[in-house]
């Protein structure tokens, strides 16, 4: 196992280096990794830390949803306005219709397991936006019309939108009985799911107000909270529907909307555990990966993934209309919203971990909808902005 860890960080590491400096993102260098080193070439990832991937994948997804809870601040969205919220959930809606009607044309799945495809591909990446839209807030490219804060605050709720759909059809996936009242536990779902988080973090705020500790030791706190949240989730499935992912942006939220001082502190220090999260979630991605399979279905999976991304441009453009941004600023939006990676990384191999028929087939599609527009998108991010937006 320690040779194992050892080839992940040190492969890992330098191939995502050797990415960043070609200015392609480096998560394709540990998707990379992954598949060098995995079961289905040179097989030289212990069997021990490939049986508890999807648990290190699941933490991984954990502490990517906690952060973005510290991050999302909903003044933001209200100011911003309309777009926003059209931009959370429209881009993405489309996406997954239209992957839902293309997939069961293109390869032999059912109508249920397309719907599931599409909600781990169609949630957009914050790892490849965030970062490049904090970096045009400084240098005050499209800071009038607040864009910037547009597309991060909306890629927040996208994401929130779209891992609430996965987990709410994960059940149907498995054959489980569908019926009315299965429909109605979705809303049900995402209330218990907030108030837990937001009770839990209500709680959290008062415990690190009262006692004084260091602030890593509040990030490995928050962090077990969280765990707690996903936990509950599992145990009272069989009687009460409750969204943990949900709770645990809601926890990060709770302590940014009562404690702001400490949630940015935190976020800064589960920045650094990202270091070592983000590297075991792409590599064990890429270990997933059946490169018999990948070889099969790519070029069906390529037409389908850019059709979809089609869609999703329109349902940016959709979601702007009526507003004051510009041709050149609408376009830069769809563009920035094109990326994907760190969602599908964290869920794309949970169908196939529980046996659904389609699971192979969705993870393959997973990382080749990473392999396609993280490239693309974060390329088009980087040249696009100076072409596209005013510098203010």
């Amino acid at each position: 196992m320690l040779l194992s860890l050892a080839l992940i960080l040190i492969i890992g590491f330098s191939l995502s280096g050797l990415f960043n400096r070609l200015k392609i993102p480096g998560l394709l260098g540990m998707i990379l990794t992954g598949m060098l080193l995995g079961p289905f070439m040179l097989d030289l990832i212990a069997s021990d830390i490939l049986d508890i991937s999807a648990e290190l994948r699941q933490i991984s997804l954990i502490v990517i949803l906690t952060r973005a809870g510290l991050s999302i601040d909903l003044e933001d969205l209200r100011r911003v306005g309309r777009p926003a919220v059209l931009m959370s959930f429209v881009p993405a809606t489309l996406e997954i219709l239209a992957i839902s009607l293309l997939a069961p044309l293109l390869f032999p799945i059912s109508r249920i397991e397309a719907v599931l495809m599409g909600t781990v591909v169609a949630a957009v990446s914050p790892a490849v936006v965030v970062p490049r839209m904090l970096q045009l807030m400084e240098t005050g490219y499209g800071k009038k019309k607040r864009i910037p804060h547009l597309i991060m605050a909306s890629a927040s709720v996208d994401d929130i939108y779209v891992i609430v759909l996965f987990a709410s059809l994960l059940g149907m996936a498995l054959g489980e009985d569908f019926s009315l009242l299965s429909l109605l536990n979705v809303p049900y779902a995402i209330v218990l799911g907030l108030l837990s988080g937001i009770v839990t973090g209500l709680f959290l705020v008062f415990l690190y107000k009262k006692i004084h500790m260091r602030d890593t030791i509040k990030v490995f706190i928050t962090l077990s909270a969280a765990f707690l949240l996903v936990t509950l989730e599992n145990t009272l499935k069989p009687h009460v529907p409750l969204s943990g992912l949900l709770g645990v942006m809601a926890l990060g939220a709770t302590i940014l909307r009562f404690y702001a001082n400490l949630a940015m502190r935190l976020l800064s220090k589960f920045s650094k555990v990202w270091v070592g999260a983000e590297i075991m979630l792409f590599v064990l991605l890429g270990a997933a990966v059946n490169i018999a399979t990948l070889g099969e279905a790519s070029l069906s999976a390529v037409l389908l993934v850019l059709g979809a991304l089609v869609f999703r441009i329109l349902g940016v453009y959709a979601s702007l209309l009526r507003t004051s941004l510009n041709f050149k600023e609408r376009l830069f939006c769809a563009l920035a919203y094109l990326p994907k990676a760190t969602v599908q990384a964290a869920i794309g191999g949970i169908p196939l971990s529980l046996g659904i028929g389609g699971g192979e087939l969705i993870l393959t599609v997973a990382v080749l909808s990473i392999m396609i527009s993280a490239p693309l998108g974060a390329i088009a991010i980087d040249r696009g902005y100076p072409l596209l937006l005013k510098k203010d």
